[in-house]
């Protein structure tokens, strides 16, 4: 910015928009002004600049309140951040839903029955640990009876079916029957197994002194009305040979039905015309 005050010898004070003074030799007629002047011009100066550059210092004072906080990311970022988060968590759900498949398709059959594999879609509110709800129906040739296993052995069987869904009768319901053996060398003690509303049953022997212990496994046999023979059921946790009326042992469950999500639907049919939705045999 340049003064110039006019009339005789003029000198002039050359400021910059910030006011600093470059030149402050200021003459007019060869007397120089006051500082007091060179003080106005300076003020002149800065308020010029304050004028031209105030509307951009509110734009940078708002950005700096709506923007992010220093060493946040901003909206991009956390968009991709989350679009991130959400793969790895698919992609470790699909890892795991591969993993069950693969121990299915290892699955050895005992019936040589027509098999479906039906996922497991949903589990009875008012029934946990006794229903579950398979993502197969009618339409894909599922029918009352039929048997549900997975990875690890029985899960329990269908009593009732829709064209696209079946509601599956665990056999850790309380109310559940199933005729089980234990084969000890040549022999074979028998038994019925009933839920306990968890991940183990309770057998109890038909034998008065079985000759069982911890570890044995144990199977659906010939005694079942509603389960062909063979089916891995569980694993003997302990035994009390003193139970009246009769010896029981306790069963782990084999299939870890909280954490399956694949299930293997056996085609069946029970060998009584009964009514399926009472307790097996």
């Amino acid at each position: 910015m340049i003064i110039d005050i006019g009339g005789g010898t003029t000198e002039v004070a050359v400021l910059s928009l910030q006011g600093t003074v470059i030149s402050e030799s200021v003459r007019i007629a060869g007397d120089e002004l006051t500082d007091s002047i060179i003080l106005v011009s300076m003020a002149l100066g800065a308020a010029l600049h304050l004028r031209q550059t105030q509307g951009r210092l509110i734009w940078e004072m708002y950005q700096l309140v709506a923007g992010p906080l220093p060493g946040q990311p901003n909206l991009e970022e956390r968009l991709i951040n989350a679009k991130i988060m959400e793969l790895q968590a698919r992609l470790s759900e699909l890892e795991s839903q591969n993993q069950e498949l693969r121990a299915l398709l290892d699955y050895q059959n005992p019936t040589g029955k027509r098999q479906i594999v039906a996922p497991i879609v949903g589990w009875s509110a008012d029934h946990w640990w006794k229903q579950i709800i398979l993502g197969r129906g009618s339409n894909d040739g599922i029918k009352n009876g039929f048997v549900v296993t997975g990875t690890g052995g029985l899960v329990g069987r269908v009593i009732n079916v829709t064209p696209h869904t079946s509601r599956v009768l665990l056999i850790g319901d309380p109310a559940s029957r199933v005729g089980v053996n234990i084969k000890v060398g040549s022999r074979r003690y028998m038994g019925l197994i009933r839920g306990l509303g968890n991940d183990k049953a309770v057998m109890e022997f038909f034998d008065k002194m079985p000759n069982i212990r911890p570890g044995y496994k144990v199977y659906t046999s010939v005694v079942s009305q509603l389960f062909p023979p063979g089916l891995l059921v569980g694993v003997v946790e302990s035994v009390d040979l003193k139970k009246s009326p009769a010896p029981e042992a306790v069963l782990q469950l084999t299939a870890p039905i909280s954490h399956l999500q694949w299930t293997i639907v056996l085609e069946n049919q029970p060998r009584l015309d009964i009514d399926i939705g009472e307790p097996d045999l």
